[in-house]
């Protein structure tokens, strides 16, 4: 089984691609007032939020990634109502990182990823 840092650095190379598109994604919701927390799910099966940015079907790669937010993470009973001032206050410049959620089959987690690598 991978370590957490190797999970992580294969992750970061692999989705390496998709982080400029994932940027000019978040700084347009954020431009355009929908959310100040955008999030980005990667994921390898289908997932019944977000909005699709990459297929892997279609593009080859091992994850797809859709654009969401955290009023939809709320929406969805992802976050609890409760918890997200607690969300808000470990979230991360979203100028400077980029919010993944990452589900895989040992569970997801939430990482946040220097947008500079683009």
């Amino acid at each position: 089984m991978k370590s957490l840092e190797e999970n992580y650095n294969s992750l970061n190379l692999e989705i390496k691609p998709y982080i400029k598109m994932m940027g000019q994604a978040a700084d347009s919701i954020i431009n355009q007032d929908i959310s100040s927390y955008p999030i980005f799910i990667l994921h390898q099966t289908q997932v019944p939020f977000g909005l699709p940015l990459v297929e892997r079907e279609k593009l080859g790669g091992r994850w797809s990634v859709h654009a969401s937010t955290l009023e939809e993470f709320v929406t969805k009973q992802l976050i609890e109502q409760e918890k997200t001032d607690e969300f808000k206050s470990i979230y991360k410049d979203p100028k400077k990182y980029l919010c993944l959620f990452v589900i895989q089959a040992e569970g997801a987690n939430f990482i946040f990823l220097p947008r500079a690598q683009s």
